[in-house]
């Protein structure tokens, strides 16, 4: 099986090559290959409370290899642009005209996207392509993926400590709390548009009543 695979050479590269493995495996996180931070983060906890490593040096190395693995797919995006987009673009759902829209879209909002996108099952292993397609501040990229791989690197740790040598149940449970984070994010997308909609229709369109009342002003 795919997860016993992943999971003997996981346990392996870290107890091999410590904090400098972990570093590699988020690395690989953060780009496009598919191997989960529920499987190496809570394996990390596991060592933190047998005192094989340390909590500071385990989350400092975890968020600098997603940065590191998400950067090198920024520049992907970057400066491959059209090109990359025309070539690999069907991977990721993406073609000329949504190149343009995620411009646009990153050049506004791209900050909270790239927030929340790592703690979103699937998204956060591509999410940094359409930032760098999009053109986003690199300065607001790298904070933004910071703090958010930060912390959910913290809550995958913290998971570790907790179960100790049950720490696999993360991974074992995994899908229910993706499950719930799409839920909550979909919930939260429906308010919004809800909410904005609501606000547009209350809102009184001021230059069609002055029209109405020039109008009438007129007729009489």
């Amino acid at each position: 099986m795919l997860t016993e695979f992943l999971l003997h050479h996981v346990t392996f590269l870290i107890s091999k090559a410590g904090y400098f493995g972990i570093f590699v495996l988020m690395a690989l996180e953060s780009t496009l290959f598919p191997l989960p931070s529920e499987l190496v983060m809570p394996f990390a906890g596991f060592l933190i409370a047998n005192k094989t490593f340390s909590f500071i040096p385990t989350l400092i190395f975890s968020t600098f290899g997603c940065l590191f693995g998400s950067l090198i797919s920024y520049f992907l995006g970057y400066y491959g642009g059209i090109p990359f987009i025309k070539k690999f673009g069907k991977y990721f759902f993406m073609n000329e005209h949504h190149l343009k829209k995620s411009q646009e879209w990153f050049s506004k909002k791209g900050d909270i996207t790239i927030f929340v996108g790592r703690f979103v099952p699937g998204i956060r292993h591509v999410i940094s392509i359409p930032a760098g397609v999009g053109k986003m501040n690199l300065i607001e990229f790298t904070l933004f993926t910071t703090f958010g791989a930060g912390i959910w690197n913290l809550i995958l740790i913290y998971l570790g400590v907790l179960l100790e040598k049950n720490w696999t149940l993360v991974y074992h449970y995994s899908s229910y709390v993706d499950l719930l984070i799409v839920l909550l994010l979909v919930l939260a997308i429906i308010y919004f548009v809800i909410s904005k909609t609501s606000k547009k229709a209350k809102k009184p369109n001021i230059s069609k009543i002055i029209k109405e009342i020039t109008k009438n002003i007129r007729k009489h």
